[in-house]
């Protein structure tokens, strides 16, 4: 017993510790997965959802330190007592979101470790079977050092573990496993490759034959069945590949400017997903930022799911003037960690990516920015009955004298026409009238 014990003591302290620090190393994402299992579609306790980021801080530093407890012998009773209440709460949450298919990801090792519902449910039963190890035998749990040591290193895990927690919050997590991180080209991460596995989807056809209901499945062919169609069932069998991002746009009300801002070079993206609540410090620090942006030649926008009113609002209060662009809510949230963030792109790159705290670090040195090419204006040939004449006296011609209006864009006919004007028409309009006359 003292051998299995001692195993499951180091298994599952060493478990808790790396679960909770990559927990703790991203505070805010854990927050917005307990404000998914508080929604309404799945634990329907919403009242909670204010208070998500506080529980999550509680709860990853609770289980760090219960890791480090576990390992040092610190109050071995309280300690055991207390990770069989956790491991029983989780595996009843992992198992209901793996039921009722609720929840994609537990969040159970944050971005660095993707686990399906029914393996995070599967790694908790794990879990539980070493705990009840420790809760038989936590007599064979002794400290490790003496008493005065335990508690010193006891209380030292604590407060480390408040210290990161904050750290984080206040400026950005300490290592980013996200699919924006610095060095993370975004267009690369929204492409799906050409051999790419395909979802493995199971069509359920009803039909009335014979006036009785009859379910044919296959893989999409449409069956070949004598009797009517009632009605079409689909289910996923097995998943496709889906690209690291796959909600990211830069948008406006009516058109995507994804593929153009992704190609631009020198680019600062200001990230606020809420501007209705985006924190009053780090607005007022975006008049500065703009202007040395600009001065250094970077192009400055930003990214939010507000609307039309909220960025009026916005660029009037913090007398900022650079653009608004769409972007879902919840990709924002991904983006960075801060509301404001600041992110830097080279031709779709993150090169920098900072909290609005640590603005002053942004490094903008002085770079060219190449000059947009400017479109030629058109100039337009006008003939009346093939005699030159203007827009002006085209456009008060009476339509009912008008027989054909003829738009000529024939190369060669506009280099004659040009050479002989010196100069570069791009059209020539013809409107030849009923009379044949000038009237």
């Amino acid at each position: 017993m003292k051998v299995l014990v001692s195993i499951s003591r180091i298994f599952v302290g060493v478990l808790f510790i790396i679960s909770g620090l990559i927990k703790l190393n991203d505070p805010l994402g854990f927050s917005y997965k307990l404000q998914e299992y508080f929604s309404q579609d799945v634990l329907n306790i919403p009242f909670l959802e204010p208070y998500a980021l506080m529980i999550s801080v509680l709860v990853v530093v609770f289980e760090v330190v219960l890791g480090v407890f576990l390992l040092i012998g610190y109050k071995p009773k309280f300690t055991v007592w207390s990770l069989l209440l956790m491991i029983v709460f989780f595996t009843f949450l992992t198992f209901y979101s793996a039921y009722f298919d609720k929840v994609k990801d537990c969040g159970c090792f944050g971005d660095a470790l993707k686990l399906t519902p029914w393996e995070s449910f599967t790694k908790d039963i794990l879990l539980l079977f070493f705990i009840l190890i420790l809760f038989f035998g936590v007599k064979h749990i002794k400290p490790l050092f003496s008493k005065l040591t335990t508690t010193v290193v006891a209380l030292l895990s604590f407060i480390f573990s408040l210290w990161f927690g904050y750290h984080v919050l206040m400026h950005l997590p300490a290592k980013d496993f996200r699919a924006y991180k610095i060095g993370a080209n975004i267009k690369e991460g929204m492409t799906v490759p050409e051999d790419a596995p395909k979802p493995v989807v199971e069509y359920s056809w009803k039909f009335t034959v014979n006036g009785e209901e009859k379910v044919i499945t296959t893989d999409g062919a449409y069956p070949s069945v004598e009797g009517d169609f009632v009605s079409v069932d689909t289910k996923v069998i097995k998943e496709g590949y889906e690209p690291p991002i796959y909600d990211f746009s830069i948008e406006s009300e009516d058109e995507d400017f994804t593929d153009k801002f992704l190609s631009e070079q020198n680019l600062i993206v200001v990230v606020s997903y809420s501007l209705e609540s985006i924190e009053r410090d780090g607005a007022l620090k975006l008049k500065a930022l703009q202007d040395v942006a600009r001065k250094n030649n970077y192009k400055i926008i930003g990214l939010t799911a507000s609307g039309e009113e909220s960025k009026q609002r916005i660029n009037e209060a913090y007398e900022i003037d650079f653009d608004w662009y769409l972007c879902d809510e919840k990709a924002l949230k991904t983006v960075v960690r801060s509301n404001p963030g600041i992110i830097e792109l080279d031709e779709g790159t993150v090169k920098q990516k900072v909290h609005w705290n640590d603005i002053d670090d942004l490094k903008l040195p002085k770079v060219e920015r190449k000059s947009e090419p400017v479109k030629a204006p058109e100039l337009i040939a006008y003939f009346i009955d093939g005699q030159p004449s203007t827009e002006e006296e085209v456009e008060s011609l009476d339509k009912n004298k008008i027989d054909s209006v003829n738009v000529i864009k024939n190369s060669i006919a506009l280099k004659e026409l040009s050479d002989q004007h010196n100069t570069s028409y791009t059209g020539i309009i013809d409107v030849v009238l009923k009379s044949g006359k000038n009237n």
